[in-house]
């Protein structure tokens, strides 16, 4: 009699098991040269973007004799900034500046978060237009109107007054904090809407205690957007403001530039002050950025 002895799992999982195995490529892995050609790249593209900054920081850390130089490490002294704050009215400068940025965040911010959930959540007659209007106002260059809107504030009584530099960054901020703030609203389900009025809160209820806090890396993207145009923005201040007293720093700075030469320490010296506060905002909105700016473009 023949006996047959059909193999069992087991026996078919050892030989599995004992296959050899085969070395197979791992997709995605960069080969050592090409490895080496980023990191190259990537070290070069820091130095370039570091190189400017650190310039600066150099040059305000030098005397006078050695601002157009590059001896960088010859007579170190902080004279340029004792000098800036205690001979110049940079602080006044300062805090106008910090005025203006400050209101133009906090409105901005406001304004664009309740406009963006407006458009995104309700219905309403000239809603496209508004939209296209959002959109069509990024389309101008500063210098188209700086005029119309220098006449407009001359009328007004807002020139040489922060209220008027303020009204005007907000038609630069608002209309992209709109679109980027409808976006972002646009992916919050509105399912939270609707739970809201279940529980009796009104629209503006609905909105301030349940979407906005769900909206911290949006609100994050436009603050900082807000004020970065506000504190860096020169054409609007220097067209509108006069006076040592009224000016911000981007008029401020201007004082030590004119037809004779330029007081290049001092300048330097003012460029990293005023670096401090915009590096501040970047540092405490940092994390939200990429995901607001990327939920704001995606779908919106």
């Amino acid at each position: 009699m023949v006996t047959t002895t059909t193999p069992t799992p087991t026996s078919r999982t050892a030989r599995t098991v004992a296959a050899p195995a085969v070395n197979t490529p791992v997709r995605g892995r960069r080969s050592p040269l090409a490895s080496a050609g980023l990191h190259l790249t990537l070290i070069i593209a820091s130095v370039i973007a570091v190189f400017p900054v650190l310039w600066v920081l150099l040059t305000s850390l030098k005397p006078a004799k050695y601002a157009t130089t590059s001896d960088f490490v010859k007579e170190t002294t902080f004279e340029n900034y004792t000098n800036l704050l205690r001979d110049t009215p940079f602080l006044t400068w300062f805090g106008n500046s910090l005025l203006v940025a400050g209101l133009t965040t906090v409105i901005g911010v406001f304004i664009a978060a309740t406009t963006g959930y407006a458009v995104s959540r309700f219905r309403f007659p000239g809603k496209r237009g508004l939209m296209w209007t959002l959109l069509i106002t990024q389309m101008f260059p500063v210098a188209v109107l700086i005029v119309p809107i220098y006449n407009i504030m001359a009328a007004m009584g807002l020139l040489n007054r922060p209220v008027g530099l303020v009204v005007t960054y907000l038609t630069i901020a608002v209309p992209f904090c709109a679109w980027m703030m409808k976006g972002f609203f646009d992916s919050i389900p509105r399912e939270i809407d609707e739970s809201g009025h279940v529980d009796g809160l009104t629209p503006f209820g609905t909105f301030w205690r349940l979407i906005l806090p769900l909206a911290k890396p949006g609100i994050a993207v436009t603050a900082f957007y807000s004020f970065i145009t506000a504190w860096g923005e020169v054409a609007y201040a220097s067209a509108f403001m006069v006076g040592d007293e009224n000016l911000t720093l981007a008029g401020g700075l201007q004082k030590f530039v004119n037809q004779y030469g330029a007081q290049w320490g001092p300048m330097s010296a003012a460029s990293v002050l005023i670096a401090i506060p915009a590096a501040l905002v970047f540092l405490f909105a940092q994390r939200h950025l990429v995901t607001g700016m990327s939920a704001g473009a995606v779908k919106g």
